[in-house]
């Protein structure tokens, strides 16, 4: 089966499909479907989390004010927002009646919802199990309403006017990665010791595997119907 890291423009719903049946066949349901996703999901998730421990030993070292990881955190939340949004509508739609009003709901949920918990809810509850001096939970669609409610408006009109998926979905993993864990970041004091690198990863790697997968995918083809 082709990866979902990135799903070909030219794949059509039905070859898609087909794909996916041949290692979740019908009668094994939602939960083979799932756990394919997020197996296939495991590797690069796991670069991707690798790669925002580098930049934490980087803004440690290099001692980075917290203002820059507080505009950092606030740039790329809203941008993943919008890139879940084009890609959870545009699954949906191509799987579905095109419902204008049940399109709203998914591609809201699925990138606004789920978006929230991968950046700003489970960072969070990383920070508060480690025990981080400025831990504090931010949501984006409500102070940033401004911002992030009107992107993911943008993304599902996009998506449902063009439902095309031949977006990397490596730079969904990647986004959501980096807006995790600068929400972390923001939260360190002036110390970091170094045995706290290990769970920040593993939270990193958790904010993210279950909640792209689901969002891009699982999410919109669970509520799809041909």
């Amino acid at each position: 089966m082709e990866s979902c890291k990135q799903i070909s423009e030219a794949e059509t719903p039905s070859s898609e499909q087909a794909a996916r049946s041949a290692d979740c066949p019908a009668a094994a349901g939602a939960f083979c479907r799932i756990s394919h996703e997020l197996k296939s999901h495991m590797p690069f998730t796991f670069f991707g989390a690798l790669t925002g421990i580098g930049i934490l030993a980087v803004f440690v070292t290099a001692d980075v004010p917290s203002g820059v990881s507080t505009r950092l955190f606030w740039s790329l939340h809203p941008l993943h927002v919008l890139m879940s949004a084009v890609t959870t509508t545009a699954m949906f739609t191509l799987h579905s009646r095109r419902a204008v009003l049940a399109t709203l709901v998914i591609g809201y949920v699925g990138s606004v919802g789920i978006g929230t918990l991968s950046d700003c809810l489970i960072p969070y509850v990383g920070e508060v199990l480690l025990d981080l001096p400025h831990r504090g939970i931010h949501l984006g669609f409500i102070e940033k309403w401004w911002l992030v409610n009107p992107l993911a408006v943008m993304g599902i009109l996009a998506g449902y006017s063009w439902p095309r998926t031949k977006i990397a979905h490596a730079g969904h993993v990647l986004l959501s990665t980096w807006a995790s864990l600068f929400h972390m970041i923001m939260a360190l004091g002036a110390d970091l010791p170094l045995a706290t690198y290990v769970p920040i990863t593993v939270f990193l790697f958790l904010a993210v595997w279950i909640p792209c997968c689901t969002s891009d995918i699982v999410f919109p083809l669970l509520f799809a119907k041909k």
